[in-house]
């Protein structure tokens, strides 16, 4: 399957059926194929045994059935050479006076494989193997289906970025799955065609079922059940049909639709081959103990070359509903906190030393601090706060710092750095009217001098707040605020940083904070360290300068999590903020995200110790392991070469 930027489409459908009639549910299938051909779907997986359907129960020992479903096999392939589509269907096939449940592997007028289901259900309404030899039973490795001599047994499909593998119904349902064995030996689209009735409780529990299998298999799971016609005697089938990613869902179908209906989605192949290089223990968890044969597809050369419709989450920091959002917050806040509490004990520390800007970070990390005491037992009073005015103060952010401690009950030290840095300036030479980034940094550097300084006399800890963000683009002064004796935001990217202020803010337990808490999260983020306008309003607003910072947090964890390049990047933020940004807006800052994260790593390197609370983290003792002097020409000669027009 030729894939783009990794996306394959893939679609799950449900035939409306009727028992042991296979002329009318082949048809069906028929319809359902070409409107996926149509949908430029590369690959459509259909229920258990559609062919003939799954109730037949006494009619499959009819040798008449299963000669009819071979004849409805027989117009499925000859139909698959004007669709692109691979198409999976369900029958029964007779082997040697045996009968196999199985999925047959269709197109380009071939049938590719025939896999057996390899469990059967033995209990209550579902007595298979009344009718059915299990798959280990066969004993052969080919058969003649359709006059085509095709693989039979332990298959894995091979069509070029997609490998297939298949499962059928109650396979899902064991210990272990096939398809815990398929993913091992490389499968990273398994199939699951099933025939599973409805009943009060029990579709919740399967949603639960394949979003597991799909998340310890790493890999895109498509199920689908029969439904509607299937409804017999005792049994009603709602018709469920899902398509995963890794634990997430794409598309899920609705129940109980009394028409043939099919779900599509865009599965990321480059994600899942990313995810499973990142988890090592992903191939030496189990020791297979089946082979299995591998049969490869020639694919036509525009299949699966379709438009990606698929939605990606712009923020994918944060939860995208209030209830979500509110237990990721208090779940991030609570490791901080923890997290903070054993460092300030096992440091034998008197105090928290925090500096103080009035801004979103140092608000987040004093928040964190005083109900670290709180949690302890212990006086806020443990924490020192300290506001350091300086060239770029302004009276915003000055009262919102000074009135914040005042309300959180901390100890409150103001110590301005205007008169040691002027002195300083005047040691290196630096003309007081100079505006560079040494002009900058000597501000920051300074700030962390008096801190530092500060713990050592009162017995305390520094604590950091610079977030994952800023050490993403290195938006920070080395050996200033870079550095910290524990940094408690180290791994909370920007946009999740006013989230948890707001959080904080309305969870009642400090409303006389609340409106200065509220008035920061609406403050413009800045530096402050270049003098105020002549309104005396912030002058230096850091989204101007490197870019918005949803944008970097996108391209951050796409980056890191999954390894894609610029291209990719690209091409899904586009769509992630349609209409928001424009092309060129969109690689500018990408462009220099690719060329601040690898010419900053420097500053990585040297960090400080810090709780992690998310999937991404660039700690380099264990999260984020990259040379200082790692080189970024490729990765930007790509981002280039990204035509915006």
């Amino acid at each position: 399957m030729s894939t783009d930027f990794g996306f394959i489409k893939v679609a799950s459908a449900v035939p409306s059926v009727k028992v042991a009639d296979c002329d009318y549910n082949t048809s069906e299938i028929i319809a359902l194929m070409r409107k996926a051909d149509d949908e430029g779907v590369a690959l459509v997986v259909f229920p258990e045994l559609c062919l003939t359907a799954y109730t037949c129960a006494d009619l499959f020992t009819q040798p008449f059935l299963i000669e009819a479903s071979e004849h409805s096999l027989g117009r499925i392939v000859e139909e698959s050479k004007a669709i692109k589509t691979l198409a999976v269907v369900g029958m029964p096939v007779e082997i040697g006076g045996r009968l196999f449940n199985c999925a047959i592997v269709v197109g380009n007028g071939k049938i590719y494989g025939a896999v057996p289901k390899t469990y059967l259900p033995n209990y209550g309404e579902f007595y298979e193997a009344r009718w059915f030899s299990p798959s280990p039973l066969s004993g052969v490795t080919e058969i003649i289906l359709c006059g085509q001599k095709i693989p039979f047994g332990n298959l894995l499909f091979n069509a070029g970025d997609a490998v297939v593998g298949i499962e059928i119904c109650e396979d899902l349902w064991t210990p272990i799955p096939p398809s815990s064995y398929e993913a091992l030996h490389g499968a990273n689209v398994i199939v699951n065609l099933s025939a599973s009735n409805d009943m009060v409780g029990k579709h919740q529990y399967l949603t639960s079922l394949v979003k597991q299998q799909s998340a310890r298999t790493i890999s895109a799971y498509i199920y689908a059940s029969c439904g509607y016609g299937e409804s017999s005697t005792d049994l009603v089938f709602g018709g469920s049909s899902y398509i995963v990613e890794n634990g997430s869902v794409l598309a899920e179908g609705k129940r109980f639709e009394m028409n043939s209906q099919m779900i599509v989605a865009d599965i990321d192949l480059e994600k899942i081959k990313a995810q499973r290089l990142h988890q090592k223990t992903f191939y030496s968890s189990v020791e297979s103990k089946i082979d299995f044969t591998t049969v490869d597809i020639e694919m036509r050369e525009d299949s699966g070359v379709h438009e990606v419709k698929r939605y990606f989450e712009p923020y994918p920091f944060i939860p995208n509903d209030d209830r979500t959002m509110s237990e990721r917050c208090e779940e991030i806040f609570s490791i901080q906190i923890n997290g903070f509490a054993q460092r300030y004990i096992a440091s034998y520390s008197k105090c928290a030393v925090i500096g103080i800007s009035g801004g979103l970070d140092s608000t987040l990390a004093l928040l964190v601090a005083v109900r670290t005491m709180d949690k302890l037992g212990l006086s806020r009073k443990n924490v020192l706060g300290v506001t350091m005015p300086g060239f770029g103060t302004t009276g915003r952010t000055y009262n919102n710092a000074i009135n914040l401690m005042k309300e959180l009950g901390i100890t409150i030290r103001e110590i301005s750095i205007k008169d040691a840095c002027v002195q300083h300036f005047k040691d290196i030479d630096l003309p007081l009217t100079d505006r560079s980034v040494t002009y900058e940094n000597g501000q920051a550097r300074m700030r962390t001098l008096i801190l530092m300084d500060l713990a050592n006399k009162e017995g305390g800890l520094v604590v950091g707040t610079g977030d994952l963000s800023e050490l993403a683009l290195g938006w920070a002064t080395y050996n200033g605020d870079h550095m910290s004796m524990y940094g408690v935001n180290t791994s909370v990217p920007k946009t999740l940083v006013k989230y948890l202020v707001k959080w904080v803010a309305l969870d009642g337990t400090d409303e006389k904070a609340k409106p200065y808490l509220l008035d920061i999260v609406d403050t413009p983020i800045s530096p402050e360290l270049l003098p105020a306008d002549e309104k005396g309003n912030i002058a230096q607003k850091t989204e101007d300068l490197v870019g918005p910072y949803e944008l970097h947090d996108f391209f951050l964890y796409n980056y890191v999590r999954f390894g894609f390049g610029p291209k990719k990047l690209y091409f899904m933020a586009q769509r992630a903020f349609d209409g928001k940004y424009e092309n060129k807006v969109i690689k500018k800052w990408l462009v220099t995200f690719m060329r601040r994260f690898f010419n900053q790593q420097f500053k990585r390197s040297a960090l400080p110790d810090g709780p992690k609370v998310g999937s991404v983290s660039l700690s380099p003792r264990g999260d984020w392991r990259m040379p200082s002097d790692a080189q970024s020409k490729m990765w930007l000669a790509e981002a280039d070469m990204i035509e915006t027009e």
